[in-house]
């Protein structure tokens, strides 16, 4: 089966230059945001699985916020590596969010699970690039709008205290 992505080498200057300059990242964020989300692949319980998943993430503040999933005998009540960097930032004080990437041991790269897709997007912008590592460093980027098209998030809900009539 084919890959649903491109996937372009982070060892390439070039190439990684010009993902910077697309996604508004300069190549000190990137090059942290990846050595960060390899390295908290590292802290993943997953005995069940067997599949680590480490996440960075950077906030419109400038803080970075790492995580890696946490499984559980009771499957559901697992918790994935972005929503646990996510839970960090956010309890920080940091509920705005400018990049997202995340790493696994596979190629292609995965992207975030549907859940965490939607999670991510109380707290991003959709134009927020989400870059996905394979375990030989290369990457794929896609908005969070490519990855949840016709999204639903916080805009839509009346402000607090008001309903809809």
């Amino acid at each position: 089966m084919p890959s649903q992505f491109e996937n372009v080498s982070s060892a390439d200057n070039a190439l990684v230059d010009a993902t910077c300059k697309e996604y508004g990242l300069t190549k000190d964020e990137f090059s942290e945001l990846h050595k960060r989300c390899v390295a908290a692949k590292a802290a993943a319980y997953c005995p069940y699985s067997r599949f680590r998943v480490g996440s960075a993430i950077l906030s419109t503040k400038g803080g970075y916020f790492n995580g890696a999933n946490i499984e559980n005998a009771s499957y559901p009540v697992g918790t994935c590596a972005e929503r646990v960097a996510f839970g960090k930032a956010v309890t920080e004080g940091h509920d705005r969010i400018k990049a997202v990437a995340v790493s696994t041991d596979i190629s292609p790269p995965a992207s975030p699970c549907g859940m965490c897709r939607q999670f991510i997007r109380e707290f991003c912008d959709l134009t927020v690039p989400i870059i996905m590592f394979d375990k030989d460093d290369n990457y794929t980027v896609k908005r969070l709008s490519e990855l949840l098209p016709l999204s639903f998030g916080p805009e839509a809900l009346p402000p607090p205290g008001q309903h809809y009539v």
